[in-house]
């Protein structure tokens, strides 16, 4: 009987010696600790750039529900709308059982979620750093191995497209219009920073912040060389006084991009590369500097 005791106890100690496994902590932007489990496999999303990470770490399936913009890849336009990121629908969030929510900082539904007993987690990419940061931390919660991976390969796309780009093109300068009001993306967002890392000259300085509301009288004094506008707010541009003076709008030095170009543009995410190679072909295509050098032959 002694023996089989000490066995028994021998066995016990056994088992509380090995490591317990480490429970899923996240710390979202909020500087909140959100501890699962295990990896979620219902997932909310009410912003279209999280929804758009996890599917480029192949988790799409894992999706229950997104926010009304997200729209990419094809897939996402079959799940069930949950209003506005902002301020989205929380019945229908609650009866989709999500294992988590994921959501920007700016939106005013985390609390409510939280009271009810559904876990958030906010994550807001603003630059490519962020972009980084977030598809890491996407991968982490999803316990996708190869996050880093995929982000080196991100990288070197958007690398790719500086390379692309003529050297006639590097130092134009460019205004980049996000939506009518007119709001710009500065140097301090992540669209000023991949053009910066194409050569191009912003014509938005950092100090005026990464999506600041400009008067238009401030761009045609700026008088870029280039533009870059989406299809949604093209319309009524060439009557906003003045700017038909600019050097750009004379010389059709324009850029305008479809809805879903513009989507892949405006949206800080795994498409950041694409949205460098749409930019680098408008420099290469319509820049001053690119044409001149065709006119030239060189």
């Amino acid at each position: 009987m002694r023996y089989i005791l000490s066995a028994v106890t021998l066995v016990a100690l056994t088992l509380l010696a090995l490591p317990a496994r480490a429970a899923l902590q996240i710390t979202d932007d909020h500087g909140v600790v959100v501890n699962f489990e295990r990896s979620p496999q219902r997932i909310v999303s009410l912003l279209p750039s999280l929804a758009e990470t996890v599917c480029e770490l192949g988790q799409c399936q894992r999706l229950v529900g997104v926010d009304r913009y997200t729209n990419w890849p094809a897939s996402v336009k079959a799940l069930p709308q949950v209003g506005g990121g902002l301020d989205p629908n929380i019945e229908v969030i609650v009866a989709l059982r999500p294992d988590v929510v994921l959501m920007a900082t700016s939106s005013r539904a985390g609390e409510r979620l939280r009271a009810l007993g559904i876990k958030v987690v906010a994550l807001e990419p603003k630059t490519h750093a962020d972009v980084q940061r977030v598809l890491l931390k996407i991968g982490q919660l999803l316990e996708v191995p190869d996050a880093q991976k995929i982000w080196r390969a991100i990288d070197a796309a958007v690398m790719a497209a500086a390379q692309s780009l003529p050297a006639g093109v590097r130092g134009t300068r460019v205004y980049f219009e996000v939506n009518p009001g007119p709001y710009a993306a500065g140097e301090r967002s992540f669209i000023g920073e991949t053009l910066t890392r194409l050569g191009a000259k912003n014509i938005v300085p950092a100090s005026l912040g990464p999506f600041p509301k400009l008067n238009p009288e401030y761009i045609v004094r700026a008088d870029p060389d280039l533009i870059m506008v989406g299809q949604r707010s093209v319309d009524g541009m060439a009557q906003r006084p003045g700017w038909m003076s600019m050097r750009a709008m004379r010389g059709q030095h324009l850029c305008v991009f479809p809805v879903d170009a513009s989507d892949a543009l405006v949206r800080p995410g795994p498409r950041m590369a694409e949205g460098a190679r749409l930019m680098a072909r408008c420099l290469a295509e319509k820049a001053p500097g690119a044409q001149a050098a065709k006119g030239t032959g060189r």
